[in-house]
């Protein structure tokens, strides 16, 4: 479904700032995965998500999303078939914007349609009324609120509908509840693993939670210094304890007391 072929990228080569951030990195998703991310700052967790939205082209290397080579394909394009969530809730929304226009925006984007906003049908509301409502936070009733004044946790929220609202191909879900408070941050993570379920979505989740990565989805993968060092499925996955993998975390050579806190 998702394949990534010796995927490398150094940015500022040839100048005292160079930094490889990927390493000849190779990885296949099948259809349904869920594979959740680990590793220290720096180890290029985002800077891979990077590459497979298309932020950037890498310097050697292939992508191929469901059969068609996406490698040299711009980020606008691939939007259509790729879903992301960042650790800042303030992205992925426009603040000046109504809620309903949010997701009309999305919609449009991610079905492929050139109609303008004034095409937006009764049926489409309705559509985003109900999915709204699925969130469980009121905001069905205020699609005419600008989306500034929600809160980080509705933002969130509110941010991972629209970029499900058209089911993606795939979802790239940066360190999404990082920056929220823990009983908001476990709501939006109910809502990511009842959303991501329900459609079968093929999903790629970086976190600093251990607990977390040993137990959403269904493979584990650990970074450092631009490459997989570590990969669990399977029995072994199941047979993991936080210990162990924090064990793991440490025998890499990788202290980050964010992990460590998150794996209390």
């Amino acid at each position: 479904m998702l394949t990534l072929r010796n995927i490398s990228k150094t940015f500022n080569p040839g100048t005292v700032n160079e930094k490889t951030a990927l390493s000849g990195i190779d990885l296949h998703l099948d259809k349904g995965d869920f594979i959740t991310i680990l590793g220290s700052n720096g180890a290029g967790k985002s800077t891979l998500f990077g590459a497979i939205a298309g932020s950037f082209v890498a310097d050697t290397g292939s992508i191929q999303l469901d059969g068609r080579n996406i490698t040299n394909l711009p980020d606008y394009k691939r939007s259509k078939y790729i879903g992301r969530l960042f650790q800042d809730p303030l992205k992925g929304t426009a603040p000046s914007m109504t809620i309903e226009e949010n997701l009309a925006l999305a919609y449009l984007r991610a079905s492929g349609a050139h109609f303008p906003f004034s095409m937006i049908t009764r049926a489409d509301r309705q559509l985003f009324r109900e999915k709204l409502a699925m969130l469980e936070l009121g905001l069905e009733d205020r699609m005419d609120h600008p989306v500034g004044l929600l809160s980080g946790g509705q933002r969130q929220a509110l941010t991972l509908l629209m970029a499900t609202l058209v089911t993606p191909k795939l979802l790239l879900l940066d360190e999404h509840t990082a920056a929220l408070d823990p009983a908001t941050a476990e709501k939006v993570l109910d809502l990511t693993k009842r959303i991501v379920g329900e459609n079968h979505i093929t999903c790629l989740m970086i976190t600093h939670n251990i607990p977390s990565a040993l137990n959403l989805g269904n493979r584990t993968i650990m970074m450092k210094d631009g490459r997989i060092v570590l990969e669990l499925q399977g029995q072994q996955r199941k047979d993991m304890t936080t210990e162990r993998l924090l064990k793991a975390f440490r025998e890499q050579g990788m202290e980050n007391d964010r992990v460590l806190f998150s794996a209390e």
